[in-house]
């Protein structure tokens, strides 16, 4: 019987191009025979050559330099053996899964579902104030996350290491299929994020004020105000009704 294994990727890139992968780090987690979910020692990063100059504004978040990077393969020759490991794997998994999407492609991970660990997040703790991936670790200081090991931050390994821990804890609050129908829906935001109403839950705001939210360009705004609205019996989506789920973000 194969180990039920679930792949958290972190990329760092060169700039916004299709290509532009500068560093992959991956961490799994894998669900032990009592039925817990656990971080194990399989991780690692590489370093992959994006084919060209990696810009300032990216630079100046990982600081991973062009000479580093200069006698790595390319992404194409990279992203097969992480994406697709002995064993196999169960889902991919990521923070903000969109971002990792967009160069993880379904040529390149054989259509393998996605876990978003920000979305679950939102779900499973929604009274933390911030559900970044950094937030996160230190609102919530996870049991067994070895500081050291998790830095330093915005670089492959060390993030997708503490995003591992979040995946771990909602793995053993929820189960695997409903993490992965959380991360197909837009993200259910626990409060309004912006405007004269920040920081309001979706159920303080009057039917008027939802109904103008469900006009917002931002997915997860329109469906958290959809969400509240279902709720309250006055929402009834029709055929003719825009999808909620456009993007992933």
């Amino acid at each position: 019987m194969s180990t039920s294994r679930v792949r958290v990727i972190d990329l760092e890139t060169a700039g916004n191009g299709p290509n532009d992968v500068c560093e992959i780090g991956w961490q799994d987690v894998v669900l032990e025979d009592n039925g817990r979910w656990v971080v194990n020692d399989e991780r690692g990063a590489l370093m992959v050559n994006p084919g060209r100059p990696i810009s300032p504004d990216t630079m100046a978040i990982h600081h991973i330099l062009d000479e580093q990077v200069a006698g790595a393969p390319y992404w194409k020759n990279v992203a097969p053996e992480v994406l697709h490991p002995h064993g196999g794997i169960d889902a991919l998994a990521a923070h903000r899964a969109a971002f990792e999407q967009r160069y993880c492609t379904p040529r390149l991970t054989g259509g393998l579902p996605w876990i978003c660990t920000w979305k679950c997040a939102l779900r499973i703790w929604p009274d933390l104030p911030r559900f970044s991936n950094q937030m996160l670790r230190y609102q919530r200081m996870p049991e067994g996350l070895v500081h050291e090991i998790g830095l330093p931050a915005h670089r492959g390994m060390p993030d997708a290491y503490v995003t591992a821990h979040h995946l771990r804890d909602l793995l053993n609050a929820a189960s695997l299929g409903q993490l992965l129908a959380w991360s197909a829906e837009p993200g259910l935001l626990p409060r309004v994020p912006s405007g004269p109403d920040r920081g309001k839950g979706w159920d303080r705001l009057s039917t008027e004020t939802l109904t103008e939210f469900l006009r917002d360009r931002d997915s997860d705004i329109r469906f958290s105000a959809q969400t509240e609205l279902q709720r309250r019996g006055e929402f009834e989506p029709t055929a003719a009704d825009e999808p909620v789920q456009q993007t992933l973000l």
